[in-house]
C-alpha cells in the first residue's frame, strides 16, 4: 500500500497541474467506493493536499461551496493526467475531465481504493481519516507525544505505528526501516522518552529517504507519470530477511507480527 512518501510524491506532481482547472465531466465504476467521483462535476480545483495516506483535492462548487474530493489509493491505485485515456479500461475506477480536455484518471486493479466528496474539513463519513494522528513532520509529533501514546496502549509498538493514530502516514515499509534505524524491537510494548525521541527522528529520516527517492516501488507503485520510485534500493531492513544487518552483520529475521510481515535485527533490536 502506498505510504506517506508515495502519496506525497503524487501530490507534488498533481498539484501544479490541477490547480485552477474546472471539472466538466466525470465517470466511475458502479461500486459505491468509486461512484462519488461524479459529485465533483462543475467544481473548480483549488489545490491538492495530503493527510496521512489520503489525497485531499480542494474544490469550489458552483454555489461557492467549499468541498473536498478525498482519494485513498488503496493497494494498487494510480492517479494520472492523460490527454486521451481509454475510458473502457478494465481497471479504470474513476475519471474527471477538465475544462482544457485533459482527464484525471484513477486506475485500481484490486479495488481497495476509495473516493469521497465531502464538505471542506468534514470527515465524519470517513472515520479513518477523521481519527488520524499528527503528521510525522509536525511539531505535535514528538517524543513526549509518542511515549505517552505507547503508555496508554498494550499493542506491539510496530502495530501501534501502523494504526495511524499515533502518527499519520507510516506503513509497513517505513515502520520497519524506522525501528531498525532507532534500534528498537518492533514487538516491544514499552517506550521511554529517550527511545521515543530517537524513534521520532528515525521515522522522519525513513520518510525523508522515501520522499527524496520518489517513493518505494516493490511491485505496483508508480507515480502520476508512470515512473517507479527508487527508494527500494535504499532500504536497510524491510524485505531483507536472511541478509546481514548493515550495522552489526547479524542475519536479519522475519516474522508475522499481528498479521503483518516484519523484519528486524535480533542483535541491534533486541528486546
Amino acid at each position: 500500500m502506498p505510504e506517506l512518501p508515495e502519496v506525497e510524491t503524487i501530490r507534488r506532481q498533481l498539484a501544479p497541474q490541477l490547480s485552477g482547472a474546472e471539472i466538466v465531466d466525470a465517470g466511475s465504476h458502479w461500486s459505491a467506493k468509486f461512484s462519488p467521483a461524479v459529485e465533483a462535476i462543475g467544481d473548480e480545483i483549488l489545490g491538492v493536499r495530503r493527510r496521512g495516506k489520503y489525497l485531499l483535492v480542494d474544490l469550489r462548487g458552483p454555489a461557492d461551496e467549499a468541498r473536498e474530493l478525498v482519494i485513498h489509493l488503496g493497494m494498487t491505485g494510480r492517479l494520472a493526467i492523460e490527454d486521451d485515456p481509454d475510458l473502457t479500461h478494465p481497471h479504470l475506477r474513476a475519471w474527471w475531465r477538465l475544462d482544457d480536455g485533459r482527464v484525471l484518471t484513477f486506475h485500481d486493479a484490486r479495488r481497495f481504493g476509495r473516493i469521497h466528496v465531502v464538505g471542506r474539513g468534514d470527515h465524519t463519513a470517513i472515520p479513518t481519516l477523521a481519527a488520524l494522528g499528527p503528521e510525522p513532520f509536525d511539531e505535535a509529533f514528538d517524543g513526549r507525544h509518542l511515549a505517552a501514546f505507547v503508555k496508554r496502549s498494550n499493542r506491539h509498538l510496530k502495530t501501534l505505528l501502523l494504526g495511524q493514530r499515533a502518527v499519520a502516514g507510516v506503513g509497513n515499509i517505513y515502520a520497519d526501516e524506522a525501528l531498525w534505524m532507532a534500534g528498537i524491537n518492533p514487538a516491544t510494548r514499552r517506550l521511554g522518552r529517550q527511545r521515543a525521541d530517537r524513534l521520532v527522528e528515525s521515522i522522519r529520516a525513513a520518510l525523508t529517504s522515501g520522499l527524496e527517492h520518489g517513493g518505494t516501488t516493490l511491485r505496483d507503485y508508480v507515480d502520476s507519470s508512470g515512473d517507479q520510485g527508487s527508494n527500494q534500493h535504499e532500504l536497510h531492513c524491510y524485505g531483507r530477511s536472511g541478509e546481514p544487518c548493515e550495522r552489526c552483520g547479524t542475519t536479519l529475521r522475519r516474522r508475522e507480527l499481528d498479521a503483518r510481515s516484519t523484519t528486524w535485527c535480533p542483535t541491534c533490536q533486541a528486546r
